[in-house]
């Protein structure tokens, strides 16, 4: 069914492409755009980069440049390379301050640093108090820039995100500031 739903997608923006009053220019940046979306949902990242750098070369209009930035933001993240990641989705952000999924993703990666920086410290023997602390409040820093960026997310989806609701919930946190 997936499949046919792509073909489908596919098609219609065929059509859609060559009816749109667009430039040629717009044209390549959005195929390269598609192929680029085509590539990253088999898992060819390396593809997916390559057609996205092209869209963005492309690509002038900044709402849509900003969907080009959230992608490679999303193939860096994939990778673990979450500071790459973070410069993409804050890119994408400045475009186009109306993408939840940006603000999510950034608070998703500021929260995984939050805990592993506690992890890791529960697996350190012999911490002083001190570093216990430090670490304590690294980590404290790390879920409050999550926060942040959730709550922004929430107030654009004000639907969504029901786990990020939760985690307010769990720590005692106020969903508007």
């Amino acid at each position: 069914m997936g499949n046919f739903i792509d073909r489908t997608f596919g098609v219609i923006a065929d059509i859609l492409l060559k009816l749109l009053p667009a430039s040629k220019q717009e044209k390549d940046a959005f195929s390269y755009y598609r192929a680029g979306m085509g590539a990253q949902t088999k898992g060819q990242y390396a593809e997916a980069l390559d057609n996205y750098y092209e869209a963005l070369d492309l690509e002038e209009d900044p709402y849509d440049r900003s969907f080009i930035l959230y992608n490679i933001g999303l193939l860096f993240g994939n990778n673990g390379e979450y500071t790459e990641a973070l410069e993409y989705y804050h890119e994408a952000i400045e475009l186009n301050s109306d993408l939840p999924q940006a603000y999510n993703n950034i608070a998703v990666i500021y929260h995984a640093q939050g805990v592993r920086i506690l992890e890791w410290g529960d697996q350190q023997t012999g911490l002083t108090n001190l570093e216990r602390r430090e670490d304590d409040a690294l980590a404290k820093r790390c879920f409050d820039e999550a926060a942040k960026y959730w709550r922004v997310a929430l107030e654009l989806e004000p639907n969504g995100y029901q786990t990020v609701r939760n985690w307010f919930n769990l720590t005692n946190r106020p969903l508007r500031v």
